[in-house]
């Protein structure tokens, strides 16, 4: 989520896309994943030529999955993941021979395995299907959910076993796939994949497009709606909807400067164009970061750039998650936490050390507080998890997130970080566009950078880290000199009750952020009154703000930020910014009824990831 480099020339970049195809499909992993019932290590995907066609009255997506597939034991059967499909006929190869299927058990979570008869000489499995209208990964909203409040829109969510929903597929990160697609749209509205994009609307609503690199199921993504798109510079820019559009541009004027400070980091961007796409508020994320274009939420438009770090970390998904991916969803850390550890160090290039000084003490207050919650000696605080039989997105939390980050952080601390990039740009170099479980990474660091050193490997203590509980004792320790001069702050004002001042001493986004949370348990509603006078905290855009505020306003009833709470929660759809509140509201009665009464109003613009973990949370 300060310094340009010079741009990669041409030449070096399509050489290393040339390298790049050639090890696409033949490295990718061929284990099993407890989460699909693909059996790659007998046939597997390779290539994808997609053909939809969008129906918003309907809400429904009829398509066309041709699958080239590597029959590599020559069996009789190759087995895709479906949730809800409706599959009208299989054909096999360009002649398009109807063949046979079945489909396997419901199972919790995975949905049905789709059972595909073929030939030992079948390359090619045409699927005709049709999409469920409750599919949990498509977001159709009418135009009253848009920003425009005139035309529908649609948005998709693959991850983490989502994309089997609208597309049958191998639903693993471990079975990766080039594509191809043409999807058939309203003609006044403009269609965009994880792909090369258009950046105009046509007079057809037919639109074409391409994916040149091999990628996981849950990087498949489609949006259509009223968009519309500026350039930022020669190879980033925004789209948006038309009234949105300048505002995000505003925001987000850095982004070339991340790529750049990230290409500095550890090589080259290896996508081409990096652009974002602005959702409507039901996005239940900070971002997703689909290939060539990252999904984001409007929640961190401010207007003033403060809250544009989690564009960093979704950037940074460019090199860790996408060229680099985890092989299933119990190693998520692969990706999560490569990518916190990246965003910070892109985020140290273009804001400074300390901004990302800020950033790790609030990375260490997240962890300390997901491990008080799951337990200290729970394995699901290991960074190597086990979520066979369970939701994998149970496994989407901070251990995953920020555990991930302090080991990083602890090897870079026993190694040097000059070292530390050095293995860090050979990792990514080396394991390019595949697919890695954790056991493959340990390896990795065992003979690039370990290399037999019991010393080095003691003082990492990689096993506590990777299969033990909790946080381990060598953790690095994270401070602010900024966070700590506002402790004196907070220290005084208990002590005074005098709030006068305190917004000229406090003054970014983060600073804001961390004296909210160190306010003391027992502040009273007057105390709040106090505080809001003097910041407007109640009134502000930032949403970061919003969420740390609002909660103290629920706990200590400070009745006046009431409407604007409600409002906060019919507007926002994102999971961590609006759960919180909810959770606030449930530990008291009349908080609980407050919560259900909001949430009847709001529980139709929310994405079905949102309503369905909040309807679980009001029972």
């Amino acid at each position: 989520m300060k310094r340009l480099t010079l741009m990669i020339p041409i030449l070096m970049i399509l050489s290393c896309q040339q390298k790049d195809k050639k090890t696409t499909v033949t490295d990718q992993q061929k284990t099993e994943d407890p989460h699909s019932f693909a059996q790659p290590s007998i046939a597997y995907v390779e290539h994808l030529d997609l053909d939809l066609k969008v129906d918003f009255e309907k809400q429904k997506l009829t398509g066309k999955a041709s699958w080239t597939i590597n029959n590599k034991a020559k069996a009789n059967e190759i087995i895709f993941d479906n949730s809800k499909l409706s599959v009208s006929k299989v054909t096999l190869g360009t002649d398009e021979k109807e063949t046979t299927f079945t489909f396997g058990p419901e199972t919790e979570f995975l949905g049905r395995a789709l059972k595909v008869a073929i030939s030992p000489e079948t390359k090619l499995v045409n699927i005709y299907y049709t999409t469920d209208k409750d599919a949990s990964a498509l977001q159709w909203l009418n135009p009253q959910q848009t920003a425009g409040k005139k035309k529908p829109y649609l948005f998709t969510q693959s991850q983490t076993i989502a994309a089997r929903s609208w597309v049958p597929c191998q639903d693993s990160p471990g079975i990766r796939f080039t594509y191809n697609a043409k999807v058939e749209v309203p003609v006044d509205l403009l269609a965009l994949m994880s792909a090369e994009n258009p950046q105009t609307k046509n007079n057809t609503g037919v639109y074409q497009f391409k994916q040149t690199h091999a990628i996981p199921s849950y990087l498949l993504a489609l949006a259509v709606g009223d968009i519309t798109f500026k350039a930022i510079d020669e190879r980033t820019g925004v789209y948006a909807e038309p009234s949105v559009l300048d505002k995000a541009v505003y925001e987000f004027a850095d982004m070339g400067k991340m790529v750049n400070a990230a290409e500095k980091l550890y090589g080259p961007y290896r996508w081409g164009r990096y652009d974002l796409l602005v959702l409507p508020p039901s996005f239940p994320f900070g971002g997703m970061e689909n290939p060539n274009l990252t999904f984001i939420t409007p929640t961190i438009i401010a207007g003033d750039r403060s809250l544009v770090s989690i564009i960093c970390h979704e950037l940074a998904h460019s090199w860790s998650g996408n060229l680099v991916t985890n092989s299933n969803w119990n190693d998520f850390w692969l990706n999560e936490g490569f990518t916190n550890y990246f965003e910070r160090r892109i985020d140290e290039e273009i804001f400074g050390r300390k901004e990302a000084e800020m950033q790790e003490v609030f990375a260490r207050q997240a962890l300390d507080a997901t491990v008080e919650d799951m337990g200290a000696e729970s394995k699901d605080t290991h960074l190597k998890t086990d979520y066979t039989g369970r939701n994998p997105d149970d496994g989407t939390n901070d251990i995953a997130y920020e555990k991930g980050f302090y080991f990083l952080k602890t090897i870079e601390a026993a190694v040097g970080r000059e070292k530390f990039d050095v293995f860090l740009r050979g990792y990514f170099d080396t394991n390019a566009f595949k697919s890695l479980t954790t056991e493959q990474f340990l390896d990795y660091l065992n003979q690039h950078l370990i290399k037999g050193d019991k010393a080095l490997e003691a003082k990492i203590n990689i096993d506590k880290w990777v299969y033990g509980a909790g946080v381990p004792s060598n953790v690095v320790a994270s401070s602010s000199e900024r966070f700590k001069a506002i402790d004196v702050l907070v220290a005084n004002w208990r002590k005074t009750g005098v709030a006068k001042g305190l917004s000229k001493e406090i003054v970014s986004s983060n600073e804001k952020r961390y004296f909210i949370s160190q306010l003391p348990e027992d502040l009273k509603a007057s105390d709040m009154a106090t505080l809001d006078a003097e910041f407007k905290f109640t009134n502000s855009k930032n949403t970061d703000l919003q969420r740390a505020w609002y909660t103290l306003a629920i706990r200590h009833h400070y009745t006046a930020a009431k409407d604007n709470i409600k409002a906060y929660l019919l507007e926002n759809g994102r999971m961590w910014h609006i759960i919180p509140l909810y959770k606030e509201y449930m530990t008291t009665a009349e908080g609980a009824k407050t919560a259900r009464d909001i949430y009847k109003q709001a529980r139709p613009n929310y994405h079905p990831m949102t309503y369905r973990a909040i309807d679980k949370l009001l029972k």
